[in-house]
C-alpha cells in the first residue's frame, strides 16, 4: 500500500495509521482508540470535524482524544499528520522486499473477520482496506455459533449480515464507484465428527464456505485426520482453514500444531477441489512450509488468506 501524501482527508488518515498499528501488531487498545476516532470524526461529518479542528473543541467530542484531535488538525490544515508520517517510515515487517511482487498479484481474500464476530473492523472499513490494496474481492467470513468465546453468528444473524453484504454491493454497483466485490462467507467451525457448524441450507447460499477446527486440538492423530477429511470431502467447503492450528508467535505462548495424516488429508482436499489455506497471520503461518509443499505436490488449490 502506497504512503499518503498531503493532502489527507482527515478520517482516511485516522484509518490509514489504524491500519498500520495493527500491521505492526500494535497493543489492541491503541488500534481502537484510533479506529473509534476515525468512526466518531465520520459521524461528525467533514465540515463539522474542520470547524472543531479551528476551534480547539475536537477534543470534547466522545472517542476523540488529544492525539486523535492533533491528527484530524493536521489532515485539516493539508498535512500529512506527524503521527502517520512516523508510521509509514518505519520499515514494514510483512512482507520482506523480496515478497513485495508477489503480494502484488494477490486479488483477494477468502478469511477476513469483522466486529460481527471477534474482529474489530465494521464491514465497512474491511473493505476500504481491501480497496486499498487493490483487492477485487474479499470474503466476510465470521465465526459460526458454536465459536461463542468469538461472538459466532447464529442463522438469524448470517442472514441478516448476508443481506447486509448484498446491499452494500448493489449500492455501489449502482453508483458506478464499485472496484471491490464483498461476498458472503463464514468460518465454519469443524466439529469433532467432522460436520459442520452451520445449517446446510444457509451454507449452500453463502460464496464462501472457509471450514476450520478451533476445539480439540490435540485430538487424537486417527480421529483428527478424520475429522479434516470429512470437512475436506464435504462439497460445501472451499476453504480449509489454518488446517494444524498451531501458533509460533503470541503472547498467549507457542501451540503445537495438531496431529493427522497430512497426506490423507491433502489427498481429500485435491479430489474435491477445497483449497487448503495459506493463513497470514504472523502467530499462525499455517501450514508449515514442508506441508504446503506436500500439498502442492498432491495437486491442491491454495488460498492465500489473512485472517484479518
Amino acid at each position: 500500500m502506497e504512503p499518503l501524501r498531503a493532502p489527507v482527508d482527515p478520517v482516511v488518515a485516522l484509518q490509514r495509521i489504524t491500519w498500520l498499528l495493527e500491521r505492526q501488531r500494535e497493543r489492541s487498545y491503541r488500534v481502537e482508540a484510533f479506529r473509534k476516532a476515525a468512526r466518531a470524526a465520520t459521524a461528525l461529518g467533514a465540515d463539522a470535524v474542520a470547524e472543531r479542528a479551528a476551534d480547539g473543541s475536537l477534543p470534547q467530542v466522545e472517542h476523540i482524544g488529544t492525539t486523535t484531535a492533533r491528527v484530524l488538525v493536521e489532515a485539516v490544515n493539508g498535512q500529512v499528520p506527524d503521527y502517520l508520517a512516523r508510521l509509514q517510515e518505519q520499515p514494514d515487517p510483512f512482507p520482506p522486499q523480496e515478497a513485495a511482487a508477489l503480494v502484488s498479484e494477490l486479488r483477494g481474500d477468502l478469511h477476513a473477520h469483522t466486529d460481527w464476530s471477534d474482529g474489530g473492523a465494521s464491514i465497512d472499513e474491511m473493505a476500504a482496506a481491501a480497496a486499498a490494496m487493490g483487492y477485487a474481492w474479499l470474503a466476510i467470513t465470521d465465526h459460526s455459533p458454536r465459536l461463542t468465546v468469538a461472538h459466532g453468528l447464529t442463522a438469524e444473524r448470517l442472514t441478516d449480515q448476508m443481506a447486509q453484504i448484498a446491499q452494500w454491493n448493489t449500492t455501489r454497483r449502482n453508483s458506478g464507484s464499485q472496484t471491490l466485490r464483498l461476498l458472503t462467507g463464514i468460518e465454519v467451525d469443524i466439529l469433532d465428527d467432522g460436520a459442520l457448524d452451520q445449517s446446510d441450507d444457509l451454507l449452500a447460499e453463502l460464496d464462501v464456505v472457509t471450514a476450520s477446527v478451533h476445539s480439540k486440538l490435540r485430538m487424537e492423530h486417527d480421529a483428527m485426520t478424520a475429522r479434516l477429511v470429512a470437512a475436506a470431502s464435504d462439497p460445501r467447503v472451499n476453504v480449509l482453514g489454518h488446517c494444524t492450528g498451531r501458533r509460533v508467535l503470541t503472547g498467549r505462548g507457542h501451540r503445537p500444531p495438531s496431529t493427522f495424516d497430512a497426506e490423507a488429508v491433502f489427498r481429500a482436499c485435491a479430489a474435491h477441489g477445497t483449497a487448503v489455506e495459506i493463513n497470514s497471520r504472523p502467530e499462525r503461518v499455517d501450514p508449515p512450509d514442508e506441508l504446503i509443499t506436500m500439498a502442492r505436490d498432491l495437486g491442491c488449490l491454495f488460498a492465500i488468506d489473512s485472517d484479518a
